[in-house]
């Protein structure tokens, strides 16, 4: 599933059309925010008449927001009063609401105003400032917004739709970097925050941020369960998604792609970053036809933090300058994904239902599933997948068919049912326990493996046992 600009009005459209009768009923009290004194031209800044709209509907504790179809709101303000150089000011910020919201976006697009700044600058002169990293001198810090759409601390149901939101980073004035590295200063198209009932997000467009797509802060005691449907980031600086915190989020046939391919780039740059930050977890994570394409970094990164229980189904990998996925947490599994580049730092475990599990999976670097790329590890002859420590990891019923890189390197990973192909002459070092029936094709050290199965190697069936005459059954 692929949407851009066109893609995304031609969906729009189709969502009016076949709209339930109840959208017109919810929207006989809306506000919109041309009643407080929007143009929506993408010439006037909207900012006060979204802060005024937010303030109402504040006030109101819930309600509808709705977009004018085909209109460009731009957005984005920055004062010098507050703890940093150049402060942002609110969008549609929501806090606390106790009755429902929906904002409905009809295909309009929020557009972050041109010439804010972003980054660290000198108070006297306005110039960039450069500091020795890290940095964390906030007094010189400018933030274009904090996020478009902000939301947080509700108790009932939150439903988005039909709208995108433009960061419009290549026309930021950027300044020195700010943080760890880079430039970790608040720029998000989506935030969701701490949000107790359930949040419906679908058909949203959220590119060219400074900082993250979107941004996820929940509280894992929540009830409800959130699904995003197709939800599109791409271009942002930091991440498509940044995960900090919370349970029970649904993605169906979203999109992370070409996060710092755009005007910033920060580290990790990852399509999706799952990682609990402060005394939060996440748990019960579910994606499902979703796209992870050409980011900078991992397309899926999931390495700090205390993060359990994510399932994929049915989704595309794609690196080509990094690792196409790095599932390093307990209870990940992938069920008929595909994997175009390297996969790195699988979840080992002794106990095998907490070590990371593919099933039904292909990996390649065939470059017919991304024209005039190459695949992450290829041209080194790397492994397509690099465990490092592989303990139970788990490959049932899956494919590798590798050109230039070479299968998989494990020591006690776990396969199933696979079947294996390489035409590369450099020996692969792929190692475990081999079930059922395996075939491999290509030069291979099983040294130390243990063959429970059936395991034919180059036409030629390997006896059962432990491979290697000074190797005990394991």
């Amino acid at each position: 599933m692929k949407l851009n600009r066109r893609s995304f009005a031609i969906c729009t459209v189709a969502a009016a059309a076949y709209a339930p009768r109840t959208y017109a009923q919810t929207t006989n009290d809306a506000l919109r925010p041309e009643n407080f004194g929007a143009r929506g031209d993408g010439i006037t800044n909207d900012t006060n008449a979204f802060a005024a709209l937010s303030a109402e509907i504040n006030r109101r504790g819930g309600g509808t927001i709705l977009l004018t179809a085909g209109r460009t709101y731009l957005v984005g303000a920055q004062v010098r009063n507050g703890p940093l150089g150049w402060n942002p000011s609110p969008i549609l910020e929501l806090r606390g609401l106790r009755q429902p919201l929906r904002i409905f976006g009809n295909g309009a697009r929020l557009r972050c105003q041109p010439g804010l700044r972003f980054g660290t600058f000198s108070l006297a002169t306005g110039r960039p400032l450069n500091r020795a990293m890290p940095n964390y001198q906030r007094h010189d810090l400018a933030s274009p917004y904090r996020g478009m759409i902000d939301i947080a601390g509700c108790r009932s149901s939150i439903e988005i739709r039909d709208i995108e939101l433009d960061g419009n980073s290549g026309a930021l004035v950027v300044g020195g970097r700010y943080g760890d590295s880079g430039w970790q200063v608040p720029a998000t198209g989506l935030l969701l925050a701490d949000n107790s009932g359930p949040e419906l997000i679908s058909n949203l467009l959220s590119h060219d941020h400074a900082l993250d797509g979107a941004m996820i802060d929940g509280d894992a005691r929540r009830i409800a369960r959130s699904r995003f449907t197709r939800f599109v980031a791409l271009r942002n600086g930091r991440q498509g998604l940044s995960l900090i915190g919370g349970r029970g989020y649904d993605f169906d046939d979203c999109e992370f792609s070409r996060t710092g391919r755009g005007a910033i780039s920060s580290a990790p740059g990852a399509g999706v970053d799952i990682e609990a930050e402060g005394r939060k977890t996440i748990r019960d994570l579910t994606f499902v036809r979703c796209r992870f394409v050409d980011n900078a970094g991992a397309g899926m990164l999931a390495d700090s933090g205390d993060s359990d229980g994510a399932r994929f189904s049915q989704c595309q990998f794609i690196g080509t300058t990094f690792w196409s996925a790095w599932p390093k947490k307990p209870r990940f599994a992938f069920d008929g994904c595909t994997f175009f580049g390297a996969v790195a730092n699988a979840f080992a475990d002794r106990d095998p239902m907490r070590a990371t599990r593919f099933t039904g999976c292909r990996f390649t670097d065939d470059p017919a599933l991304l024209p005039g790329s190459e695949a992450y590890g290829a041209r080194g002859g790397d492994p397509i997948v690099n465990l490092g420590q592989s303990d139970n990891v788990l490959f049932d019923r899956c494919i590798v068919d590798v050109r230039s890189a070479v299968l998989p390197w494990s020591g006690k990973a776990i396969y199933r049912d696979c079947r294996m192909e390489q035409r590369s002459h450099k020996t692969a070092m792929t190692k475990g326990k081999f079930l059922g029936s395996t075939v491999i094709n290509g030069p291979v050290d099983l040294y130390g493996s243990m063959v429970v199965g059936t395991l034919v190697v180059n036409g030629r069936q390997i006896p059962p046992g432990p491979v290697g005459s000074d190797v005990r059954p394991w």
